[in-house]
């Protein structure tokens, strides 16, 4: 009976991490299973470490815009021992020591499951061990990045968002396939940290394209001044490496090839469920596992199997996943002991995710696009507003360029999306989310008064751009 638990969790990241947490708080026993280092892909090769590269960076940037500060070269090694400090040198004793302090039991190797309730792990060692769970299984494996079937890529062994993070060297010419988070976050750190030849191949025509327009304007017009070349529609559809470590030749859609060091991927992410043991239960082998608002699987007989995070598919975005598992946890307790939640649902997602890109200008939004809207048949009318005219965005920076936008349903006065762009805007954005979420009235909203002079100023600004 020692391998019986209430709840049994297959991947320790941060969404792992908080099922247990919750479930146990709730009065039940768990164990998470791990075959990589516990903390998961965010505390060491995602989230954690990108921004610790990208800190430095972001700060010579704040330096180079206010007169009487001088900065000199980034000090490299610096950097990389505080991002290798950053991710406790690879070393996951103290996550570990975390979940057992919770208490849980960690489990190290590889789990899938084997029907109902039933977990096999595979340890280190080569063993097995079969864990079997009284209430539920969940899911938190997470997901890995895509590597386009592109011919030469994968033999080139490029890096991915796993090995840029955990760069030891800057490399002096580098490639980047993608345009998206990953894709303009990476470029960015690599080239302020060194970087002289940065290229980010974009298959569309422009940045970050599920944001509002003027957030990738303003980010490819930073990535021109700063060096870094940005070549919209323009496609990898060969690519060569001759010698492990050695230069890569990446053909290109149009143009002549280009030669570079290293060639970053950062192309999207797919949900980690290849050695799961799917089948086993009926699902499809390799997929997202849909579920519902609890994030109980769907489509599997007796509700006991439950998935959060990437896994999910819904929003592959770290704090949603952490969300998503106090949810699951919260709800499985309730369940366990013979009662529903029905008020703990998975309403945040269903706004639209809070996300930031720590870029320089930073981008930042919550709900809604203005397209988004409108496609979804809302009533909508959106404002702007210049950041840089606000008295304390003049204050934080000579020369601030920024921008500001509001999407209101016209129908409920409510904000459906607000999206900011600019340096250090990323601060701005909870309270966003709590206007989008609370759907907070515009005529109250009026009345939450900003700080003068700062930069959330802006707020009162889009109120009166919008006629309050």
């Amino acid at each position: 009976m020692a391998d019986e638990f209430d709840v049994i969790v297959i991947g320790a990241g941060p969404a792992g991490e908080n099922v247990i947490d919750r479930a146990v708080r709730g009065g039940l026993t768990a164990a998470v299973v791990e075959d990589r280092l516990a903390g998961g892909e965010c505390s060491y090769w995602a989230c954690v470490p990108s921004k610790a590269l990208l800190r430095p960076v972001d700060l010579a940037g704040e330096v180079s815009r206010v007169p009487g500060l001088t900065l000199g070269p980034i000090d490299v090694g610096k950097v990389l021992a505080r991002r290798d400090e950053a991710v406790s040198n690879y070393d996951d004793s103290g996550q570990v020591g975390w979940i057992g302090g919770v208490p849980a039991e960690f489990v190290r190797g590889r789990g899938r499951l084997d029907g109902v309730k039933r977990v096999v792990v595979t340890t280190p060692e080569g063993g097995e061990r079969t864990l079997t769970a009284r209430h539920a299984v969940v899911l938190a494996t997470g997901s890995t990045a895509l590597v386009p079937p592109v011919p030469g890529l994968a033999e080139a062994r490029p890096w991915t968002s796993h090995e840029v993070t955990a760069a030891t060297s800057v490399p002096k010419r580098l490639a980047v396939i993608g345009g998206g988070v990953v894709a303009c976050e990476m470029a960015q750190a690599m080239h302020g940290l060194g970087a002289e030849q940065t290229t980010l191949l974009v298959r569309g025509d422009a940045l970050l394209a599920r944001m509002e327009p003027f957030a990738s304007e303003l980010l490819a017009k930073s990535f021109g001044e700063a060096g870094i070349d940005v070549r919209t529609n323009t496609d990898a559809v060969r690519v060569e490496r001759r010698e492990p470590g050695g230069e890569v030749t990446v053909h290109l859609s149009e143009g002549p090839p280009l030669k570079v060091d290293e060639l970053l991927v950062a192309t999207g992410r797919r949900a980690a469920t290849g050695q799961l043991g799917l089948d086993t239960v009926g699902l499809p082998v390799d997929s997202t596992v849909e579920v519902d608002d609890s994030m109980r699987a769907t489509g599997v007989p007796g509700g006991w199997l439950y998935a959060v995070g990437d896994v999910n598919g819904r929003v592959l975005l770290t704090h949603m996943g952490k969300y998503q598992a106090r949810i699951c946890g919260d709800v499985i307790a309730a369940r366990a002991h013979g009662h529903d939640r029905p008020t703990l649902r998975d309403v945040a997602g269903g706004f639209g995710a809070p996300q930031v890109v720590f870029t320089d200008p930073q981008i930042c939004s919550v709900g809604r696009t203005e397209a988004a809207a409108r496609e979804e048949g809302f009533q909508v009318r959106a404002v702007e507003y210049d950041l840089g005219s606000v008295t304390g965005a003049y204050l934080q920076a000579d020369g601030y360029q920024g921008r500001a936008k509001a999407v209101v349903d016209e129908r409920r006065q409510v904000l459906l999306g607000v999206t900011f762009a600019g340096p250090g805007v990323a601060e701005l954005l909870h309270a966003a989310t709590i206007a989008v979420t609370a759907e907070v009235p515009l005529d109250r909203l009026w009345h939450a008064v900003p700080s003068f002079p700062t930069v959330s100023e802006v707020w009162l600004r889009l109120l009166e751009a919008y006629g309050m």
